[in-house]
Formats: structure tokens, sequence, C-alpha cells
């Protein structure tokens, strides 16, 4: 036998535990995907002139697919020859500048581990794992910034957020509890991580954008929950807040208002089109009120005298007190056990006082239970129409207490004026409904179909 007989021969014998039959196409898919996000971490390592930097990264993942494409073991043998490398990269290093290179270090396991997903066929989680890294590397600069610029209240709010929401929420029963299971633990303690929340995103849109940002609180605040998001609006708006303070609250608090009327109104249109119908005259009337207060109406501005001593007028306070959510949050439970106590006992007009009730809460629900009872048939489209309206109503009504607080008597006329508009014409529409209602079904029967039981 010749030579270069015994080397193919050799070559080509079957490594323990390695794959010998390896498909063309798709591995050379698999290691192009590998070297690719190699070379992009890498990239930004060579323009902050590392030690490692374009080759070195596209190396460790090319040998990372390749490990694990010989097998489990080979590709623990590249992890710890990785280690190894990053290793004496930081001896080098601290024998020619005196320092180490941990978030290097740390980026090559990284891509190590991703040519190993790589080699075993994986694309996206590879791929999102490393255009991730290479964003902790490029945003160096904001992130240190963010982390500099945090204040110890700030870090002590987000920490707190995330205990309410991962560690005590999972930890509640799930469902009712308690005599009649009158008591639902998750559905209350779900309040106060949305008080929680909201006040949290408001508090970042504000720092962030100053008083730009209060329009998109507000309108994606009411979409959740308005009287909260009106709350913690009101609350920016002390004695000496500027112009733009004030007027920038006027103007969230109205989108909040807005926001929640047309979050009613789909609700009602996919669960029950007929009483989207009866209502619809209420809701269109002080939809109308309050794109006229946003869009055309002038917000007011603050002309209180500013005493010397006073603080600065665009101090912001924390992102949320944990007190309130918890108050908001046991104003809720007695509110859900008194609404089924009062439903059960006194029929229709158990079911108005559970709708002003809800409303006050969350006009969501409230809106969702009417458009439900009257999708199976246990109400009349007037009756429910009717909950609904009234659940808006009393969200637009609960909005006015948090507003009345504010010391800026002209910022609260405003929002007074335009509440009771809203409100006033929501009524007349509500009064309407029934005439509307019975001239838009008779020209098109198939919708009261939406109306019968099952």
């Amino acid at each position: 036998m010749s030579l270069l007989s015994t080397t193919a021969t050799i070559i080509d014998a079957p490594i323990q535990g390695a794959v010998t039959d390896w498909p063309y196409l798709e591995m050379l898919t698999r290691f192009a995907l590998a070297l690719a996000l190699g070379l992009l971490i890498g990239l930004e390592r060579e323009r902050r002139k590392k030690e490692a930097g374009l080759r070195t990264f596209g190396f460790i993942a090319i040998l990372g697919a390749v490990g694990a494409s010989l097998g489990d073991n080979y590709a623990y043998i590249v992890l710890c020859l990785t280690g190894l490398l990053t290793i004496f990269l930081n001896i080098q290093d601290m024998r020619t500048h005196s320092g180490t290179e941990l978030t290097t270090s740390a980026a090559m396991l990284v891509t190590c581990i991703a040519g190993i997903l790589c080699g075993k066929g994986h694309t996206l989680t590879p791929a999102a794992i490393m255009v991730s890294s290479t964003a902790l590397l490029a945003w160096k600069d904001i992130l240190q910034g963010f982390s500099i610029g945090l204040t110890e209240g700030e870090l002590r709010s987000a920490l707190l957020l995330a205990i309410l929401g991962i560690v005590i929420y999972p930890a509640l029963p799930v469902g009712s509890i308690g005599p009649m299971g009158l008591i639902e633990p998750r559905a209350a303690w779900a309040t106060v991580i949305l008080i929680a929340g909201i006040g949290f995103v408001n508090y970042v849109l504000w720092k962030a954008f100053g008083t730009r940002g209060v329009a998109i609180a507000g309108f994606l605040g009411g979409l959740v929950n308005s009287s909260v998001t009106v709350n913690e609006l009101a609350s920016r708006v002390g004695l000496h807040a500027s112009g733009a303070v004030a007027a920038a609250a006027y103007r969230g608090i109205i989108l909040a208002t807005s926001a929640m009327l047309m979050r009613n109104a789909v609700i009602l249109a996919l669960l029950a089109p007929g009483v989207a119908v009866a209502g619809g005259g209420a809701l269109v009337a002080m939809l109308g009120a309050s794109a006229f207060f946003v869009f055309y109406r002038r917000a007011p501005a603050h002309v209180a005298v500013v005493p010397q001593d006073a603080p600065p007028s665009d101090q912001i306070v924390l992102p949320f007190s944990l007190w309130s959510a918890l108050k908001y949050g046991l104003i809720f439970l007695v509110l859900h056990i008194l609404g089924v106590l009062t439903q059960k006992y006194f029929g229709n007009v158990g079911f108005y006082l559970v709708s002003l009730l809800g409303g006050a809460v969350s006009s969501a629900s409230a809106v969702a239970a009417a458009a439900s009872l009257a999708a199976d048939g246990k109400l009349t489209l007037d009756a429910a129409a009717t909950g609904a309206v009234i659940a808006s109503l009393a969200s637009v009504a609960i909005n006015l207490p948090f507003v009345l607080r504010v010391p800026n008597r002209r910022f609260v006329l405003s929002i007074a004026v335009a509440m009771g508009v809203i409100a006033a014409l929501g009524l007349a529409g509500m009064l309407l409904g029934e005439s509307l209602a019975s001239l838009v079904t008779g020209h098109f029967p198939i919708i009261s179909l939406y109306q019968q039981g099952p």
C-alpha cells in the first residue's frame, strides 16, 4: 500500500463519538453563520483596539462550531481551551498594561458557546445571543452614563417593582378563595403591580423626554387604567410647577380619558356589536369632546407667583409609592367583594351598581362583563349598553378627585370643565342610545343576532 493511500485511510478512519458523514451544504451553512457572528462581535472589539479582535473572535466561533459538530466531548474541550485562552490574555494584559480584559474574556466565552450552538444546528438562538452581546459592548458609554445617573431611590423602586411582579405575584393562590369565593388575591395584587408599573413607566418617560413623554405616557396609561394614570399625572403638577409641566399634564390627562373611551368601545365592538351600537352614541360623543379638548382647546398655563425659596419647578419625585399601590389594591379588593354581593341579591339594579363601582376601579372589566352577559342572552341590549356607559362615566368621574387636590386652580378648573363636558355629552348620548340602536338594527338586522344567547 502506498504512503498516499495509507494517509487517506487514516484521515477517513472514523473518530469515536464523531460524525463522519457530514452533509456538505448544511455544515457549510453552520460554519458560515458561526464565522459571521464571530466577526460581528470581533469587529466591535477591533474598533476599540482590544488584544482580541476580528480574527480571534472569528476563529473562536468556528472552533466552537467544529467542536460541536464532532460531538459533545469535543465541544467541552473547545470551551475549556477558550477559557485557557482568556486566562492567558488577562495574564499578558496585566504584564503590559497593569489591567485585565474581563469584558473581552467574557465576550470570547459567549462567542465560543454561540459557535457551539451553530455547530449543533441552531440559528436564531446564537444569532440573538451574539447581536445582544455586541450591542452591550457597543453601548458601553450609554450604559455607563445610565448607571452613573441612576439614583439610589430609582434603583430601589426598580427592585421593588420586580419583587412585586416576579416574587410575590406567582406565590399568590390562583382563583377565588374565602367564603363564596369573594376574594381574588391575584386580581387584587395585579392592581398593585399595575399602579406601580404605570407610575414607573411614566417616571422614566418624564425623565427621558421631559414634557414630550407625558402625552405618550397618558395615552398608553389610559389604555390600561385611566384613573391610575390621571392620579400619577396630577401628582406632577404642584404649586410651583412650570407652565410647560401643567400644560403637558393637562394634555396627558385628557389623552388618558380618550384612550379609556377608545378601549371600551373596542371591547364592546369585539364582544357584542349590538351593545356597541346601543352605547355608541354616548361613547362617540365623549370621544368627540375629548378630541376637542386635546387638539383644539389651549392647555392652561400656570400663573402663580413662585416664591424665592421654592424648589425647582421641574423636580421629579420617585417613580411610585408602595403605600399608594397597596392602598389601591385594597380598594379594588373591597369593591370586588361588594360588587359580587350586590349583583347576586339585587339583579339588574345590582348590575348597574356593579358597573358604577367597577368603572371607578377598572372600566374595562365592567364593560367586558356587560358585553359578555349580553352576548350570552343574560342581559338585554339596553341594559348592557347602559351598564357599559355607566362604567365609562364612572371612570371619567372618579378622575376628578385626583385633580382637585392639585393646588393650581386654573389647572383644576380646566380639567373640571373638560370632564364635565365629556360626562354631559355621555349622558345625552346614553339617553339617545335606544333610539339609535333601534334605527341601526332596523336597517342592519344581522347586528341584532349578536344579542341572542346560545
